[in-house]
């Protein structure tokens, strides 16, 4: 699956994200190596704590559905009601959870439609990634 086709996928994810605080919205699809894409939007409670992201949301269908490998993920959000304006990364504690799951090459596309796309890996945007080498040190 090329780049395009999985941020069509988050921008499918992100007409599903549950908003109704912060009124952002996040969409996230997760590819796996086995070819399955699985989507993940944000989902809001009153008290935030308990608020899950578009991309944990993403691995952790996956992860819940046996998938243990994985080859790329898309990132889209902005105000909702609205095509996305700019750019959105994943947070630190998605980050992480990605670092949990995936090599340091791992592909991550950070889009605002199918022609803005940008490409890191997850090195490029976790550098010093707290890993079970470090449980060992």
């Amino acid at each position: 699956m090329d780049k395009k086709e999985l941020v069509k996928e988050a921008l499918a994810a992100r007409e599903f994200a549950y908003t109704p605080y912060s009124h952002f919205s996040v969409g996230a699809a997760l590819l796996c190596k086995s070819g399955k894409i699985f989507r993940g939007c944000n989902i809001e409670s009153a008290s935030y704590t308990p608020t899950n992201c578009a991309e944990r949301t993403a691995f952790f269908k996956a992860v819940s559905e046996g998938e243990r490998e994985f080859s790329a993920i898309a990132v889209v959000g902005g105000p909702s009601e609205a095509p996305p304006v700019d750019f959105c990364f994943p947070c630190g504690v998605c980050r992480q959870v990605i670092a949990e799951f995936c090599s340091r090459d791992f592909k991550i596309y950070i889009a605002k439609n199918t022609e803005e796309i940008k490409e890191y890996s997850l090195d490029d945007i976790l550098p010093y990634a707290f890993t079970e080498k470090d449980l060992y040190k």
